[in-house]
């Protein structure tokens, strides 16, 4: 399994009239984790855009919500692998507050598309062999 964290202050916009994070903002903090989970493995999003020609798009997402984060949280979000992905990558992800009280679970699904034709094609080589590496250590 590959987990990546990453951590940031809940920002005055994000906020509703009750200092309360707006629910809409949870899939933006998945998508940070993400964003961080690639880069960490050295192969970000635009990389397999330019390099590979492969666009990543979320196919479906997920999210429960368990806890209110608020105005002067320090959140953590999470991006966890625990497949190899092939025709599709499903990611666990989480965020938690500073105290580690579960905020927002829930999942994405991305899938791979040609660029060029925006057909679907599989999960470059390159991505998946970085992900056995994580998965399979």
């Amino acid at each position: 399994m590959a987990i990546f964290k990453t951590s940031f202050p809940v920002r005055y916009y994000e906020t509703d009239q009750m200092a309360v994070v707006h629910h809409s903002n949870y899939i933006r903090y998945f998508e940070i984790a993400r964003d961080e989970m690639m880069v960490q493995l050295g192969f970000p999003i635009e990389k397999c855009e330019k390099e590979l020609g492969v666009l990543v798009p979320i196919v479906s997402v997920e999210c429960h919500f368990r806890h209110p984060a608020r105005m002067g949280d320090v959140l953590t979000a999470t991006a966890e692998v625990n497949r190899v992905p092939m025709a599709k990558m499903v990611i666990k992800q989480t965020v938690y507050n500073q105290d580690g009280v579960l905020c927002a679970e829930g999942s994405v699904t991305l899938g791979f598309l040609n660029k060029e034709t925006f057909m679907p094609v599989r999960c470059p080589e390159p991505v998946t062999e970085l992900f056995e590496k994580f998965i399979n250590a």
